[in-house]
């Protein structure tokens, strides 16, 4: 038997205002989104900002269904949405921001693990990291290096 240890590591921002200038821009359009977001059913919205190597910005918020799992997420919305229109591009940034209508969010919010596999599968088909910046209304910004550091054990086509 053996012992396996993952290690991980993000770098903490106090504040949108202490983010560098351009990833501030990618956070304001998410948290703008974050506000469009169709989110009747459990009052936590959700708004993803992607640049582009193209240098286009592609935005995503959460949509809900009242059938629960025919919603998705500002991720994959974002995601799935470049898939689409730029199929070529490869996302450099993604920036996520969350808030609850009925409590205040002051710690990053990461994504979720259906979230996570699909930045994992774009970071696998385009073979470059995605930087990922996340936080909740307010407080705090987490920067990921890679959706490696939120999702070290990944599954993708090699194992298929």
């Amino acid at each position: 038997m053996k012992q396996v240890n993952i290690n991980t590591t993000f770098t903490a921002y106090q504040s949108i205002e202490e983010l560098p200038k351009d990833i501030q821009s990618l956070m304001q359009q998410a948290v703008e989104i974050r506000k469009k977001a169709y989110a009747p059913y459990s009052k936590f919205r959700v708004g993803a900002a992607i640049l582009l190597d193209n240098d286009k910005i592609v935005l995503g918020s959460n949509q809900e269904n009242a059938a629960y799992p025919s919603g998705l997420c500002a991720e994959r919305v974002a995601v799935f949405q470049t898939g689409a229109i730029y199929p070529d591009a490869k996302i450099v940034k993604m920036a996520i921001s969350a808030a609850s209508d009925t409590n205040k969010t002051t710690s990053p919010i990461p994504p979720c693990g259906a979230c996570r596999q699909s930045i994992s599968e774009y970071e696998s088909k385009q073979n470059t990291a995605i930087e990922i910046y996340f936080m909740g209304e307010s407080g705090e910004i987490y920067k990921s290096d890679s959706i490696k550091n939120l999702l070290p054990l990944t599954f993708d086509k090699n194992f298929l």
